[in-house]
């Protein structure tokens, strides 16, 4: 029996890194072992003894001593490769792999794009000309809204960061001013013209700026959505499997585009997130440099996208590097909720109410 790969996986408190190593887990190979990090020691991944075989609480990326207590677990465990999924350390583990080199293998891009990429604002700026880019207008917490260039309603949410943060759909002034008093901690805020239609993504993953996987899907309602004004938390409770190569061709021309404005290829894994117009044009309204959480639904249903960003890298004599777009059976759905595996099936066989029997 070879010997098992051993992977540090980042983050692992997230529902996203969990859902990574589902993923593989449940995909039957037993050619590697996970071994978890997080700088919360509330995170319910450090206390998982059935994905991971150690686990260890890490100070937080900024800190000053990440680096030589990653380095400590990666030499004591002779890692191979990391996971690093926190969006906040692919930036730290892509300025440390431009700057001094990695203490091991991973698969990131360089730093430059990786934090263009990420704020929202410079995303729409460098790809503002583009058909498949809404209207927008960025300004600062406090900002008068008669600046604003973008009539009622539009949508409104932080220029960085994820799940939702910040997020509503704005209907007046008024508004506008009472949802940046209550959220201080955003500095900066972008609007864009409000997109009525379905909430798209398209799983893609890079290798040399040369795109090896895709899948597709639909986030139709979202988890503990209640808590949310915008109803959204990043987080999705049901989904529908679409096959749409229109998204693809979209997402590697503004992947593509994006990084060759900073003279580098794409590397890694990426979430592009749609948002249809009243026509059901797809605009694009962020570009994730992660997986999300519904991957281990994605891989249920046979795209298991995880398995092969390791593969890709740790087994590369065995892995296709032909270009695959994978595609589901019509009407294929996935559930979602807090602490429980996915379900995916198809939508003509969710449970309708009967007639009623005497």
């Amino acid at each position: 029996m070879a010997e098992k790969i051993n992977i540090l996986v980042t983050g692992v408190g997230g529902p996203t890194p969990r859902s990574f190593v589902r993923s593989v887990l449940d995909s039957g190979t037993d050619r590697y072992r996970f071994i978890g990090v997080d700088a919360n020691p509330l995170a319910i991944g450090l206390y998982d003894k059935f994905s991971y075989s150690y686990t260890y609480l890490v100070p937080r990326a900024n800190d000053e001593c990440y680096w030589s207590k990653i380095s400590q677990i990666i030499d004591l465990h002779q890692i191979k490769f990391a996971v690093v999924l926190p969006e906040v350390e692919v930036v730290a583990w892509s300025k440390r792999k431009d700057q001094e080199g990695l203490p091991c293998k991973t698969f990131i891009s360089s730093s430059q794009p990786t934090e263009a990429l990420i704020d929202k604002k410079t995303l729409h700026k460098v790809l503002e000309d583009k058909p498949y880019i809404p209207r927008y207008s960025t300004f600062l917490n406090g900002s008068k809204s008669n600046d604003l260039t973008l009539g009622y309603p539009f949508w409104v949410r932080g220029t960085v960061g994820s799940s939702g943060l910040g997020s509503l759909k704005i209907t007046s002034k008024k508004e506008l001013e009472e949802w940046m008093r209550i959220n201080p901690l955003i500095e900066e805020f972008i609007a864009s013209e409000f997109l009525p239609g379905r909430n798209l993504a398209c799983k893609v993953i890079y290798m040399d700026g040369k795109m090896l996987r895709s899948a597709c899907a639909e986030r139709v309602t979202y988890i503990m959505s209640k808590v949310a004004p915008s109803g959204i938390t990043g987080n999705t409770a049901f989904g529908r499997m679409i096959n749409d190569p229109k998204l693809v061709k979209i997402a590697d021309e503004a992947i593509s585009y994006f990084f060759n404005q900073y003279h580098s290829k794409a590397n890694g894994v990426f979430t592009v997130d749609f948002k249809e117009d009243a026509q059901g044009n797809p605009m694009i309204t962020e570009i994730n440099v992660r997986f999300v959480a519904f991957v281990s639904s994605l891989a249920k249903a046979g795209a298991n996208l995880p398995l092969d960003y390791l593969e890709a890298n740790l087994n590369s004599e065995h892995f296709s590097h032909t270009y695959k777009h994978y595609e589901f059976p019509q009407g294929t759905i996935f559930l979602r909720d807090v602490d429980e595996k996915p379900v995916v099936m198809n939508e003509k066989d969710l449970l309708t109410m009967g007639p009623s029997h005497a």
